[in-house]
């Protein structure tokens, strides 16, 4: 039986700024699988959130070539309808829109997918009661914790079903029980549907529960 083809596949990816001047990525290359979990590691400013950033289709690269379950994402004519149907985001800082309820959040990206308003809030309420956040959904971001502002980062990450889950220090702002509770939460769902984690931590005990490090220092991958 041969193996299932790669979920993502970058191949020699470049970015550089400034004419050239900087170079954050430098011919990074690697494979990863549906279901994995890998941590991109590496002090900081060797390219990690540059890397998250091609791969999510917030940023075009300078050289090489990203594919996304087949998708070269160069040929992806509307990128924020691609990221809707296949990536989801979770950041350090939650970037929860203020004005809006935790529930109106996390069911937020369903609308770029054509979701009726009622099956929205019906997801919406079912991802809070996963993410243990069933009565803070009337909140706004300011009156809950950041732990729970986090989780819910978490549950909007996860709410279209997405098969790549980008993760950019997730628990970078949070203490040390928080951040587990954020990484088992996100792991636990993106696994039980088959999703591929990519995450940048500088955190070496989250690291070490991944599957597999890809380790960057200076645009390059060293291991």
């Amino acid at each position: 039986m041969s193996e299932a083809a790669p979920l993502l596949v970058v191949e020699g990816l470049t970015r550089h700024y400034d004419g050239g001047a900087v170079r954050a990525l430098a011919g990074v290359s690697f494979e990863a699988q549906a279901g994995e979990v890998v941590a991109v590691t590496g002090p900081s400013g060797c390219g990690k959130s540059t890397l998250l950033s091609l791969i999510g289709v917030l940023d075009q690269p300078t050289g090489g070539r990203v594919t996304v379950g087949g998708q070269d994402l160069s040929r992806v004519r509307r990128p924020s309808a691609f990221r809707a149907g296949h990536i989801g985001f979770v950041f350090q800082f939650h970037h929860m829109v203020p004005t809006m309820t935790l529930l109106e959040n996390v069911a937020a990206p369903m609308i770029a997918l054509g979701v009726s308003r009622a099956e929205r809030t019906r997801r919406a309420h079912e991802m809070l009661g996963h993410m243990d956040l069933t009565a803070r959904g009337g909140f706004l971001p300011r009156n809950v914790s950041g732990g729970e502002r986090q989780r819910a980062a978490v549950g909007r990450a996860l709410i279209n079903r997405p098969s790549l889950i980008l993760a950019d220090e997730p628990t970078g702002n949070l203490d040390t029980r928080n951040g587990q509770v954020v990484i088992n939460l996100l792991m636990s769902h993106a696994r039980s549907r088959g999703a591929l984690i990519l995450m940048a931590t500088h955190n070496p005990e989250i690291a070490a529960q991944a599957d597999r490090r890809v380790e960057l220092r200076d645009g390059v991958v060293v291991s």
